[in-house]
């Protein structure tokens, strides 16, 4: 009767090298050979420059051994903790740096490891937005889906890349959105990992054909957004609908409105059509005589009284702008809102002018 030692249950190649008896009985069995093992596809693995970082998820799969394969957060320490192995270091890595790693790890335990690493699901990325946006300062983004198969710091986005990846579209837009005097022809991104600065023309990708690449931002990465230059416009209401505006600017409406007070609108609004949100006018409104209150980019006050009778108009609103609509028969602005209480008793002085 023939013995067979008893060998690792996670050693199947060693169990079949330990004893020529053993050998027959594993080839009768047909296990696979390592040139029968078929690599993960090629969209599953991760060939970027990406460094790993605390936060990051990771899928890691151990060819024909469950036990080493799962999902992995790394830990606030960079470290991932792999069964019978321990902590392995994974922060400032690349995916393909850490297979490698783990593979090494577990040459002492098993045969021949066949091991890959891929990034599911990307660390919460701060980055800091300056210049003409609506709410400039440090921002943090983070990946609320999986990550795109190939992520790097300094790469075009694929076509199926999924929404909330930390870029610099996404991070503008948690910045608030550009402001009207944007110059989004030469956004300056700053990366950690790089000397020289990148010059996004962002324009491109809402006024033609050659839209630029969106890039994956990281840790410590900059973006500047610069003013257009005295003279310059761009196309404001092209601007105002795109991605990188703000979602909508708050504008007061006060006077014979249905709804009186704070609204948010579009910014590629119209005064009507601000008032139609405030619920229309009253029938005591008198539309030939609204009052278009703002405060320029100086400083400097602008009013202008418009004739919304038709209740349309080509102007555009901008966050902060107030409008008055008067009621019949007043005697002046200022007359119809004495009898409306709201925070605007210091315009008064500004548009006793009307």
């Amino acid at each position: 009767m023939l013995h067979l030692p008893v060998f690792s249950k996670i050693d199947p190649w060693k169990r079949c090298s330990a004893v020529a008896a053993t050998v027959v009985l594993c080839t009768a069995f047909q296990l696979p050979t390592l040139a029968q093992v078929s690599p993960a596809p090629a969209a599953e693995l991760s060939h970027s420059a990406y460094l790993l970082g605390s936060g990051d998820q990771l899928d890691i799969t151990v060819f024909d051994y469950q036990e080493f394969t799962g999902s992995k957060i790394i830990l606030p320490d960079g470290t991932i903790i792999m069964p019978m192995v321990g902590a392995v270091a994974a922060a400032g890595k690349t995916t393909e740096q850490l297979a490698r790693e783990i593979t090494a790890r577990l040459q002492s335990l098993l045969v021949n490891p066949v091991v890959t690493v891929s990034l599911s699901a990307l660390r919460p990325v701060s980055v800091n937005v300056a210049g003409e946006v609506m709410r400039p300062g440090t921002i943090q983004l983070r990946s609320l889906t999986t990550a795109s198969p190939v992520v790097g710091s300094i790469v075009e986005i694929p076509s199926n890349t999924t929404e909330g990846t930390p870029t610099v579209s996404t991070a503008l837009v948690a910045a608030g959105g550009i402001t009207r005097s944007a110059d989004i022809r030469h956004v300056v991104l700053k990366h950690r990992d790089r000397t020289e600065p990148i010059i996004i023309n962002l324009w491109d990708a809402i006024a033609s054909e050659n839209a630029p690449p969106d890039f994956i931002l990281q840790d410590g990465d900059s973006i500047f957004i610069p003013r257009l230059e005295a003279g310059e416009t761009l196309d404001t209401r092209l601007s105002s609908r795109s991605s990188f505006a703000p979602a909508t600017v708050r504008v007061r409406i006060v006077g014979e409105v249905k709804n009186p007070g704070e609204v948010r609108v579009s910014p590629d609004s119209s005064i009507s059509s601000a008032v139609a949100i405030a619920g229309g006018p009253t029938v005591d409104a008198r539309l030939s005589r609204v009052a278009f209150v703002r405060l320029n980019e100086s400083g400097q006050v602008e009013r202008q009284t418009i004739d919304l009778s038709d209740l349309i108009d080509n102007y555009q609103i901008q966050d902060g702008d107030v409008i008055i609509v008067p009621k019949k028969n007043s005697s002046s602005i200022v007359d119809s809102l004495g009898r409306i209480f709201s925070p605007l008793g210091a315009l008064f002085n500004i548009i006793n002018g009307f």
